[in-house]
């Protein structure tokens, strides 16, 4: 069983933790001794789970632009070698990029040193297989393996190579958005589109200027391309508000007609219209899901709990195809997306979470920011042949007049058992009250809609934290009050709550 110490670097289907002493307060987490075990205990897990095809293993290692990077890729690159792993180190590079070196250079799996949208001090590992990303009980496997010491008894150490992989990995995007066009010209298939990219100063700065720009596209008004790991302009992160502000007002500025933000490490996007207006959230997913049923018909799309009702009337009643709920966390939404095609024959052929990530079938199911935000530049390039646009593909899309979500902390020390209580209580108390109707396809904690004010509420448990995520959302001036009145006082009895937040 894992200890404290190691057990706290365990984040979903990652390692992450504080890897820099920038933050006196916050104590460091992944240091050279920590990210070295993992590195002895990754090759014992191979051994296990991956069995050898050839002499040796052969691990691709990238990094976002995090200050830790460098430190912790050597910390965790020695090992691997001293296990007999040939390593091919790829520099900065996007996590998805790791995953394809499994298809374009036949390695046996990938590591991404990075930690998403995380603060600067911050960093982890991302593993890979030819399979895909590992999962959570995949990653406390290696953990628990780098904290009993094992290691693999190697005849002789690896070779590492160096290889600038992201080249090869924007020729591929390239060729597709050429293929695809179909232009008259046929390599310069984006010349008269002007799109502005914000890379938040982490991996995608790529995006900008190996893709678009030999593409024929203006990028004039792209922001934040050079990599730097203290964030120093906003959060990379398309869910944060003063990010995609700050993208929105870029593009108005200069004019173009479409803004693209990532990540720091690019597994998620979201774009911006030429208005400024976002295409994230509700409306992203409507947009991918406009592409991924084309060919597709009466397909299922695959999302986290939290997507609005708009979204589902859209889906279902203006593309044909369905809608399929599931839990929040991105590797939660893929897995599901794989099982219904694999054990119930439904063509499914997109998972999305609101976050951004986005993973289609035709990409592995791999969550890959890049591919999304090629996809919509392919449709916005060939909708303008017909002399239309991409804001028309998702015109009605219903938005919601109101949208609120309060983030209630569980104090109980077995904060899973207390959170699911409280939801339990919750679907008691809703079902002895007429105003309300369970909803039907709630797959993860309790929703329910209020007919009258024409909105729905849905409580539910964080993934990792011990939080109550409290999401409430109306199509009528006023009904995210009127439910939270309705709700506030059954909460707030809780003496294990915090609801500071109401």
């Amino acid at each position: 069983m894992l200890d404290k110490q190691w057990k706290a670097i365990k984040s979903g289907t990652d390692i992450r933790g504080v890897a820099t002493d920038d933050l006196p307060e916050e104590a460091v987490q992944l240091t050279d001794e920590v990210a070295t075990a993992i590195g002895y205990a990754f090759p014992v897990w191979l051994e296990q789970n991956a069995p050898r095809t050839r002499d040796k293993y052969t691990v691709a290692i990238g990094h976002d632009s995090r200050i830790s990077a460098e430190r912790l890729k050597a910390a965790i690159l020695k090992p691997l070698l001293d296990s007999g792993i040939n390593v091919k180190d790829c520099g900065l590079a996007t996590t998805p990029s790791m995953f394809m070196t499994t298809v374009d250079f036949d390695c046996d799996a990938a590591i991404e040193i990075t930690a998403s949208h995380h603060p600067f001090n911050r960093n982890g590992f991302k593993f890979f297989t030819k399979q895909g990303g590992i999962d959570g009980k995949q990653v406390e496997e290696i953990l628990q393996l780098a904290q009993d010491g094992a290691k693999v008894d190697a005849a002789e150490p690896g070779t590492v190579e160096e290889h600038d992989y992201m080249n090869q990995y924007a020729r591929t995007l390239r060729e597709k958005i050429c293929k695809d066009v179909n232009a008259d010209d046929y390599n310069r298939p984006l010349r008269g589109f002007h799109i502005v990219v914000d890379a938040g100063n982490g991996a995608g700065g790529f995006y900008a200027t190996k893709i678009l720009e030999p593409l024929g596209a203006t990028i004039t008004g792209s922001q934040f391309l050079d990599p730097d790991g203290y964030f120093p302009n906003h959060i990379p992160n398309p869910e944060n508000a003063e990010a995609m502000d700050s993208i929105s007002k870029a593009v108005v500025a200069n004019g173009a007609d479409l803004g693209v933000i990532f990540d720091t490490d690019v597994d998620r996007a979201a774009c911006v219209a030429a208005d400024g207006r976002e295409i994230n959230r509700n409306a992203l997913i409507a947009l991918a899901s406009c592409i991924a049923l084309e060919g597709n018909e009466g397909g299922t799309i695959v999302t986290d709990s939290v997507t609005s009702s708009g979204l589902k009337t859209f889906i279902e009643q203006d593309l044909g195809g369905k809608h399929h709920r599931f839990k929040r966390g991105y590797r939660n939404v893929i897995d599901e997306c794989l099982r219904l095609n694999r054990e119930e024959c439904i063509n499914s052929p997109l998972a999305i979470e609101t976050s951004g990530h986005a993973a289609l079938r035709e990409n592995y199911y791999l969550d890959d920011g890049a591919y999304l935000m090629t996809k919509i530049i392919i449709k916005a390039a060939t909708l303008r042949k017909e002399g239309k646009t991409l804001e028309e593909l998702i015109a009605n899309l219903a938005e919601p007049a109101e949208e609120k979500e309060y983030r209630i902390k569980i104090l109980a020390p077995d904060f899973h058992a207390y959170g699911e209580q409280v939801i339990a209580d919750l679907e008691q108390l809703i079902a002895q009250n007429p105003a309300y109707v369970p909803a039907d396809d709630n797959r993860e904690g309790f929703r329910a809609t209020k007919t009258e004010v024409d909105g729905w509420f849905l409580l539910r448990l964080s993934v990792h934290d011990p939080i109550l995520p409290f999401n409430l959302e109306s199509n009528t001036e006023g009904g995210v009050e009127n439910m939270l009145a309705d709700l506030k006082d059954f909460l707030t009895k809780y003496d294990q709550l915090d609801c500071s937040c109401f």
